[in-house]
């Protein structure tokens, strides 16, 4: 199972989320493969200390042909990162948009499951449609889209549906999806407000499971840590593990949660 978090608005909790729900699958018996598709690298910074050349990196998979395989590192806690470089950012310049490069990372990522059929894989998208991010949900079997308790980010929310719905006749399939709301804070009533809206818009598809504002959650990455080992009592490891269990639930994902 592959699952993109990707998002073309920045700071809704896109490698927040990444981070915490491969952090709960591995607390659950599944360690996954993280792969960083960022030019920003933000979550290859929070690893601490993932190779930073960028022949160790996943640029190296686009312009050196090497395996994924060779580039992944372990990572205590949670599993394996593919770490990004920020020479990533000249992959839509050098490979332009064809049907080779939209597919190489599902290719790629075909190949690691030969040896490794079992191991789910999560996307830590970068925040605008290029040949990364298409390659992103042309690799996934579904999305998740984290949309912050703010309007800007529910406009956002309708802008991805809409570029979606422009992908899905190249693809030839519905790209699944589901919304994630995240920055919940209850005290707000813009927060219930924002929630309402996106179920009004679209159903099912937006999950139970809230990421509220919480201290651990904002916190844990600055001391290179996911936040239940950051603090694992916290409103926000609580709210990572109930993301986990309704993923489970409805057959998004498959563990053995604990």
């Amino acid at each position: 199972m592959r699952i993109a978090i990707f998002n073309q608005k920045g700071g809704v909790g896109k490698t927040t989320t990444a981070l915490n729900l491969g952090a709960a699958m591995s607390r659950a018996g599944t360690p996954p493969l993280l792969l960083d598709l960022d030019p920003q690298g933000h979550l290859s910074s929070i690893h601490g200390s993932a190779p930073t050349e960028a022949n160790r990196s996943l640029f190296a998979f686009y312009q050196d042909l090497r395996n994924l395989q060779e580039l992944e590192v372990d990572w205590e806690g949670i599993g394996q990162l593919i770490p990004a470089h920020q020479q990533l950012i000249k992959v839509d310049s050098i490979f332009g948009k064809g049907p080779a490069i939209l597919n190489k990372l599902r290719l790629g990522l075909e190949a690691t499951e030969l040896s490794r059929p079992n191991r789910p894989c999560i996307i830590d998208c970068c925040p605008y449609i290029g040949v990364l991010a298409l390659n992103a949900i042309f690799a996934s079997d579904r999305l998740i889209i984290p949309v912050s308790t703010d309007y800007l980010s529910l406009q956002a929310a309708d802008h991805i549906t809409r570029t979606l719905q422009v992908l899905e006749p190249v693809l030839k399939r519905r790209v699944e999806r589901c919304y994630l709301l995240t920055r919940f804070d209850r005290r707000r009533r813009m927060s219930d407000d924002v929630r309402r809206k996106l179920r009004d818009r679209y159903g099912d598809e937006v999950l139970e499971t809230v990421i509220s504002e919480n201290v651990a959650v904002a916190e844990s990455p600055s001391l290179n840590r996911d936040v239940f080992r950051h603090n694992a009592s916290s409103s926000g490891a609580h709210d990572y593990q109930k993301l986990l269990v309704e993923l489970v639930d409805r057959g998004y994902l498959q563990v053995t949660t604990q």
